[in-house]
């Protein structure tokens, strides 16, 4: 009986101490919470305030981030009213801070990344030209009676920032006294960026245009505004209607970064945003930008610059998404109502879902690619 016990003791002794020399089993996840790889750290706001930019201040924020376990830091020009510092915007000091400050983030090991302009909102600059801007949709109108000759000027519309260009001049008889109008009308056509949907519509409307009784009359104004069109018997409308800058900027960025709002719709007005900004840093960074380097990232921060419902393109973009002409519906944008209710309401419904598309492609989509492009994220 002793024999036996001692038999089956010794191989329990065994096998103990076999468990204690080999090392616990390592839980990933456990390990992953204790030693985070660089790409699970936190980043922080690194607002630079309004040109307060020393490289003493730039090395001990760095180091500081450094220190308490961050991954890195998102830059932010911005004013917010507090005192002007002494580095100007895009000056070359700031560039060279801005370099200093990349080339010390590679030094303790943090990645960085840069808002797309100054201010947090949203894509704009000195750089961008009123041409380039965000466009808004602009009328003036004058009422005459037929048959007559009209020879005259017609009034241009509403213009910020001098300048305007023409999109169309139309006529259609006057309607003959009350109008159906167009609920939430302001943001249904674009001219607010307040979130709407089509509404019920009347099934007996007053006062609305019919689509056949529209005349194109673009190709009888000249370039010094002056029309000359043989009038029908009848009161008619003359409609003049063209575009102009929305006159929104970037903010809140230092005076020296502050300027127009590029336009959301146009590639072309991107590339001309990107080139005023983000190239010329890259350019001054070289091999310090770009995948896996320290300058890594980029982003359009929050967005705060209102509504745009016209462009260059517009037209054109709005026939290849949507199928039709949207010229005879321009009168649509002073609040009328064109061919009937259900129809103007979808035309409606058709402008902010090809305003919505081009936001998607051509900016938000858009910029992603140029980021792709220079080996940055977005």
């Amino acid at each position: 009986m002793k024999m036996k016990m001692n038999q089956f003791v010794l191989p329990l002794a065994s096998a103990t101490l076999f468990a204690l020399s080999v090392p616990a089993f390592a839980d990933p996840l456990d390990d992953g919470f204790q030693n985070p790889p660089d790409s699970a750290r936190p980043q922080t706001w690194w607002h630079w305030m309004n040109g307060n930019i020393t490289k003493a201040g730039i090395t001990a924020d760095l180091e500081a981030m450094k220190q308490i376990g961050l991954g890195g830091a998102t830059i932010v020009n911005v004013d917010c009213g507090i005192p002007r510092g002494p580095v100007v915007f895009m000056s070359p000091e700031w560039q060279d801070d801005f370099k200093f400050a990349v080339q010390e983030a590679d030094r303790v090991g943090l990645h960085l990344c840069v808002e797309n302009c100054a201010g947090w909102s949203s894509s704009g600059g000195p750089w961008i030209t009123a041409s380039n801007a965000m466009q808004k949709i602009t009328t003036s109108e004058v009422r005459v009676t037929g048959p007559s000759q009209f020879d005259d000027a017609l009034p241009q519309p509403p213009t910020k920032l001098d300048f305007y260009r023409d999109i169309a001049v139309l006529a259609f008889p006057a309607p003959a006294g009350k109008v159906t109008q167009i609920s939430d009308f302001r943001s249904k056509a674009g001219f607010d960026d307040r979130a709407v949907l089509s509404s019920a519509v009347s099934s007996n409307p007053m006062g609305s245009i019919p689509l056949n009784r529209i005349v194109d009359l673009t190709s009888k104004l000249n370039r010094n505004g002056q029309l000359h069109w043989r009038v029908p018997a009848g009161n008619w409308i003359l409609l003049r209607v063209g575009y102009t800058p929305v006159g929104v900027d970037n903010h809140p960025a230092p005076v020296e970064g502050t300027g127009l709002e590029c336009d959301k719709f146009s590639t072309a007005a991107l590339d001309a945003h990107w080139n005023g900004f983000m190239q010329k840093v890259l350019d001054d960074l070289g091999p310090l930008a770009g995948p896996g380097k320290t300058l890594n990232s980029s982003l359009i921060d929050s967005y705060e610059t209102g509504d745009q419902n016209w462009s260059p393109a517009f037209r054109e973009e709005f026939r290849k998404r949507r199928g039709y002409d949207l010229l005879k519906y321009l009168p649509v944008f002073t609040d009328r109502v064109v061919g009937n209710p259900a129809l103007t309401e979808r035309f409606l419904w058709d402008v902010r879902r090809t305003i919505a598309d081009l936001f998607a492609d051509n900016y938000y989509g858009y910029f992603s690619e140029l980021c792709r492009e220079h080996g940055l994220f977005s």
